[in-house]
């Protein structure tokens, strides 16, 4: 292990720990006691406020209500986080600006040297959704809707939200108890509780118009709306035998309440149970385009016939 490796390790075990000793650093990171007392006493010149304990049982401790030094970073480390930054470039993520600053900043903090390869490797690499021509143009569908910094400022305050959507004919307003806020098919979604209906639902960031907090008055608790979720959980319907090609399509892209459960230790055959809502017209279709996109290579034991009349007509009509 390099040295600026074992020293940001170091630094992170001792800001874990009440006290520590001199022969607990030899034996978990198997170095010897010189390097260690050095490794110390570069920490502490980095501005880790560490004391001594004078004794046979002494050893040291992290003063109290201190702020972690700021780590540095190998090299290997910095091409990973400037490459997790073009990666993400053009998707549709919050905080877009600060993004850009950050990924400035961090450019700016390098050697000439440094700078030159991450410039080299911006022009090298290309990710899907990318501009071949030009891969720092960011197209205006690239951009987020601008309701999403202001739901997830929201989110980190509270849960119980009151949303305002655009529907087909009208808006309308539900208070939800969120529960995820996540990223599918290049759409921003919400999942939360319906407090007045009391059911799980869907909405799409892009269609709220206005988001705030719902009053504490009218709340239903937390306890009570996760009970009742546990109670409604829907009879799974839909039943999957995956062999290897379909595990791979499964791998490219599945619906985030999905998983696998692999059938052999080779994880080469693979079972899904799932439920599908019946009800739902566009949860059909979707599902119906997800199941040819697995292709072939799987065997479908248990199907609602909803769904499997829509999947026969498709797959009749690409014959």
């Amino acid at each position: 292990m390099k040295k600026i490796e074992r020293i940001n390790i170091i630094m992170r075990y001792i800001n874990n720990r009440t006290h520590f000793t001199i022969s607990e650093l030899m034996q978990e990171f198997n170095i010897s006691r010189s390097t260690a007392i050095r490794d110390i006493k570069e920490i502490e010149s980095m501005g880790m406020p560490l004391v001594a304990e004078v004794g046979r049982s002494g050893g040291y401790f992290v003063m109290n209500n201190s702020v972690l030094p700021t780590v540095r970073f190998t090299d290997n480390e910095i091409k990973a986080l400037f490459i997790a930054f073009m990666a993400t470039r053009n998707q549709q993520l919050p905080y877009l600006k600060s993004r850009q600053s950050l990924a400035e900043k961090l450019i700016g903090l390098l050697s000439t040297s440094q700078q030159d390869e991450l410039v080299h490797l911006n022009h090298i690499l290309l990710f899907e959704g990318t501009n071949p021509n030009n891969p720092d143009l960011l197209d205006l569908t690239d951009l987020p809707h601008p309701m999403l910094e202001k739901l997830i400022q929201l989110i980190l305050l509270d849960s119980y939200l009151l949303i305002t959507v655009q529907e087909e004919k009208d808006i309308k307003s539900y208070p939800i108890f969120l529960l995820h806020l996540y990223r599918e098919k290049s759409i921003w979604l919400i999942e939360g509780v319906d407090l007045q209906e009391e059911k799980r639902k869907i909405f799409s960031v892009d269609h709220l118009t206005d988001v705030s907090v719902y009053p504490v008055k009218k709340r239903i608790s937390r306890k009570k709306i996760l009970e009742k979720l546990s109670k409604q959980k829907e009879a799974i319907n839909l039943v999957l035998e995956l062999g290897p090609k379909a595990i791979a399509q499964f791998k490219k892209y599945h619906p985030l309440n999905m998983s696998i459960s692999y059938t052999n230790p080779y994880q080469t055959t693979a079972a899904l149970n799932t439920f599908i809502n019946v009800d739902n017209a566009e949860e059909i279709r979707d599902m119906t385009n997800w199941l040819l996109f697995l292709g072939e290579d799987l065997t479908i034991k248990e199907m609602p016939e909803e769904l499997a009349a829509v999947l026969q007509k498709r797959a009749s009509l690409l014959r």
